[in-house]
């Protein structure tokens, strides 16, 4: 057992110095902008040890030697105060302006670094966050170490001059009041580190709810169409309530010890100060010389009060921190900038399966794809069919390497699809998905998007082959229309057809459709059907279908079931097996 408890002590320790590393971890962004940062540090260091010299100078101003000489002309002492604080006001001024452009500065090339981050991980690390939580981290905790490196940090550079220089000079004049002055300092430490804990733990846990009360907002307003038509406002009202409730329960319960913190550190000073000037008072000492000790006792005090404020503050940006270290931990997947793709790189647009098991990396017990071989020649039209849940669009997060299979293999031109740069390979391949997503901005964007360098006329010809030119010409402004959030201003229909108009645009080596018409009218899907046909000429095309009906005229039909292929041939082959699946799909299908 004591072997257990030392273990842990053990541990606990390098805890805290792992998260100081990682906090200084984030001053690597300080980098580029270290001369104004250096620049600023001295004239906080100026500062700092001008205003040393302000209780000194207070001590001889009501000397009786020194109010003399204001009979023979200027006080010494009043013009050197004076020059003392119009000095640390310069100082300060652009000590501040100097700080506050370095933070600014670093941290948009932090939420830059934690962007460019984010949007290169894997799949596998979005299945198990959640978008409002992710927005959270780059809004929230990026805007919470704003204070650590505009105040917080100078203020602790600027208090420990003040403690540590206010010290020497107090012990120069008085020893044994000083002695007897630090004599309540070390309890005051010793509060500062004990509130610290306290305040950190519900600092991290009141940024925790906030995050899932923001998660709760972005959901809810992504999908307002389905809160609306479930009538579910009051619900999501009542969701968000108890999480801003909760928050606030946090706060609060913080608050309470922020302030049994803050009126112990005031009844402490107060305290010391009441004995300090009692104790000089018996040591027979100078009322100036008493003046400028307890000056300086209130400075050390004041500082080290202050300290305790900087070490909360502290501990608030070690929990944003390891916030943002954690994703910034996370590898990335292995993309580069593709503007033209390397002709070895290039596909004939052959694809082979290879014995490949899939299953999800947070659900290992649930086997998705189990032992599946197939092989798709260069243009050839291959349709997967099969029950939901029978692992076709898992077909499709494996083209695209979104995730790799657990065994076997996968190869385009009979290259192992690993051996391909991943961006290289994604660069010749378009999805047409069944729900489509569209960014908020213009259909002009939005088909763009396949190929931003893209001229007017290219995104025309790409409009007209996806038959949507006609509908885009009948909005006043066009290309420009603003599509609105996901696309709600389009019908499906138009929305599908902006997603094949963006695909011809990106004029893919291999063409993927994901049910792209089952979600369609009758004419809407006449329309879509017959762009779709247009765009899978001469290309490598694999087409996910519920609706059997649209791939009769496919070369080869791939029929899975739970995880396994179980049959493979043309429509009508297909159609003549008795008892195959494909057959009784096609029956339940064209009987209704």
């Amino acid at each position: 057992m004591g072997n257990e408890t030392n273990s842990t002590a053990e541990q606990k320790q390098p805890l805290k110095l792992a998260s100081l590393k990682k906090t200084f971890r984030l001053f690597s962004y300080v980098k580029p902008y270290w001369p104004q940062f250096a620049l600023g540090l001295v004239f906080l260091l100026v500062s700092s040890l001008a205003g040393l010299a302000f209780p000194k100078l207070l001590g001889n101003l009501v000397d009786p030697k020194s109010a003399e000489s204001l009979f023979h002309g200027m006080n010494s002492s009043a013009v050197l105060l004076l020059a003392v604080l119009i000095g640390q006001s310069i100082f300060s001024f652009f000590r501040i302006i100097l700080f506050v452009n370095v933070t600014e500065k670093t941290l948009a090339t932090l939420r830059q670094a934690v962007y460019s981050h984010l949007i290169k991980l894997p799949m596998k690390f979005f299945l198990e966050r959640r978008v409002g939580e992710l927005s959270s981290r780059i809004s929230a905790d990026i805007s919470s170490l704003q204070e650590t490196f505009t105040t917080t940090l100078a203020e602790f550079i600027r208090q420990m001059i003040i403690i540590v220089g206010g010290i020497i000079i107090l012990l120069s004049t008085a020893l044994q009041l000083t002695g007897f002055m630090l004599a309540v300092l070390p309890v005051m430490m010793l509060a500062a580190v004990f509130f610290g804990k306290f305040i950190r733990k519900f600092s991290k846990q009141v940024q925790e709810q906030v995050a899932a009360s923001n998660t709760v907002v972005e959901e809810t307003l992504a999908g307002i169409l389905n809160v609306k038509a479930f009538a579910n406002e009051f619900f999501e009202i009542g969701r968000y309530k108890t999480r801003t409730n909760e928050a606030a329960r946090i706060g609060i319960k913080g608050g309470k010890y922020r302030g049994a913190f803050s009126s112990f550190i005031i009844l402490g000073i107060f305290g010391a100060l009441v004995a300090v000037i009692w104790r000089g008072v018996a040591l027979g000492m100078e009322p100036s010389q008493l003046l400028t000790f307890v000056m300086y006792s209130v400075f050390i005090g004041g500082s080290v009060a202050g300290l305790a404020e900087v070490y909360t503050n502290l501990q608030k940006s070690i929990g944003a921190t390891e916030h943002l270290l954690e994703i910034l931990d996370e590898p990335v997947e292995d993309i580069t900038p593709v503007t033209v793709i390397s002709e070895e790189n290039q596909l004939e647009g052959s694809i082979s399966f290879n014995d490949v098991s899939f299953h999800y990396p947070s659900r290992p017990d649930l086997t998705i794809m189990n032992g599946v071989s197939f092989d798709v020649s260069p243009d050839q039209k291959v349709a997967l069919v099969g029950p939901s849940g029978a692992g076709k669009s898992t077909v499709v997060s494996l083209l695209l390497r979104l995730y790799d299979p657990v065994s076997g293999e996968i190869k385009f031109d009979g290259r192992p699809a690993k051996s391909i740069p991943l961006s290289e390979l994604r660069s010749q391949m378009a999805v047409v998905p069944q729900d489509v997503f569209l960014f908020g901005g213009t259909i002009r964007e939005n088909i763009a998007y396949g190929r931003p360098d893209a001229t007017d006329a290219e995104l025309e010809s790409a409009a007209r082959q996806a038959n949507a030119w006609e509908f885009i010409q009948r909005f006043p402004n066009g290309l420009d229309t603003i599509v609105g959030e996901r696309g709600i201003q389009l019908s499906g229909g138009q929305r599908q057809r902006i997603a094949i108009a963006r695909a011809v645009l990106k004029n893919p080596r291999i063409l993927i459709l994901d049910e792209a018409t089952s979600a369609l009218d009758s004419e809407s899907e006449k329309l879509v059907q017959d762009a779709l046909d247009k765009l899978m000429e001469g290309r490598t095309s694999i087409v996910i279908a519920h609706r059997l009906a649209t791939v009769r005229e496919a070369d080869k039909i791939i029929v899975l079931d739970k995880g396994r292929i179980v049959e493979v041939g043309t429509h009508w082959e297909l159609i003549e097996l008795e008892g195959g699946l494909y057959k009784t799909l096609s029956e339940m299908q064209f009987s209704h």
